[in-house]
């Protein structure tokens, strides 16, 4: 029995042997790695790119995440007026997978690639930045905001390019300015708001005056067109008065002409009482009995 035993041994031991060997001989990279293989500390220059690899069983691994990422920061920004405003950065960036080997040689791990490069360049571009800002307030400006991530995206990309990491974006998410900053930026706003209130107030009374002005401007004009059409009135029955009394002038029975179609007139109402005093007068007055009433 012992002598069996003693013979399975080392079969169990060879198959062993050869399943280890087997699984070392194989290695499988995951989507969105690359693996980068070393030889008892010699770096392959070739990274393993992702899916099934026949590889030396003595090879070590490392494995480096190609995808991308965003690396969140948050600084003090001194602008050139010596405040500091609280901002919160995020870079959206990845390693360059055919780099990888290279990061493994110079640098180490990603983490200590982003650790060593991307970390200490950001943070001096975001102190740099604020050179470039005249006052705090002036991050409420959107093209300062345009103007400063375009700026650290370029100076990121050229920086970090050849240290095997690609900078695709850099964004400002927030800001915080000092107290003392926003309480004068709401003073300013407060003092903005009534200047547009008392600005509409003024528009309002402009435009009312020039609508008063429009009103008594027609009104005087159809004043003036009345006052005309009264002289022409007035003018007409001068003109008629003077012709009448013209042909009176040149025509005594003119009148008692008109005296006697009153009384004709006159004598049609049955309620008129018509008396003639001096009848040989050429001009017969008629008068109506107005006091006494009709029977």
């Amino acid at each position: 029995m012992e002598s069996n035993l003693n013979k399975v041994i080392p079969v169990v031991v060879v198959i062993g042997l050869l399943i280890f060997g087997a699984t070392r001989c194989v290695k499988v990279i995951p989507a969105g790695h690359v693996g980068v293989a070393d030889l008892f500390g010699k770096v392959k220059t070739e990274p393993y790119n992702p899916g099934f690899h026949v590889v030396n069983p003595l090879l070590s691994w490392q494995l480096y995440d190609v995808k991308q990422k965003s690396h969140y920061e948050t600084a003090n920004v001194p602008s050139q007026d010596q405040q500091n405003t609280e901002v919160d950065i995020s870079v959206q960036y990845r390693l360059i997978g055919g780099m990888a080997p290279g990061i493994r040689n110079d640098t180490g791990t990603a983490e200590q690639a982003l650790e060593v490069h991307l970390v200490p360049n950001l943070r001096s571009l975001i102190r740099e930045s604020g050179k470039t800002i005249q006052r705090a307030e002036d991050f409420f400006n959107d093209t300062t905001h345009q103007r400063l991530e375009t700026m650290m995206t370029a100076s990121l990309q050229e920086t970090l390019q050849s240290k095997g990491i690609a900078v695709e974006e850099v964004l400002i998410r927030d800001f915080r300015l000092p107290e003392v900053i926003l309480r004068q930026v709401e003073q300013k706003k407060v003092k903005e708001q009534e200047a547009e209130r008392e600005k509409a107030e003024l528009d309002r009374i402009k435009i009312e005056a020039q609508q008063k002005f429009v009103q008594a401007e027609a009104e005087r004009q159809a004043a003036e067109e009345r006052a005309k059409q009264v002289k022409i009135l007035a003018d007409a029955q001068a003109y008629e008065i003077q012709h009448i009394n013209a042909a009176i002038a040149e025509n005594p029975a003119y009148i008692q002409l008109q005296s006697l179609e009153a009384l004709k007139a006159i004598s049609k109402d049955p309620a008129s009482k018509v008396y003639f005093l001096d009848g040989d007068s050429p001009a017969p007055l008629p008068l109506m009995n107005l006091g006494e009433s009709p029977r």
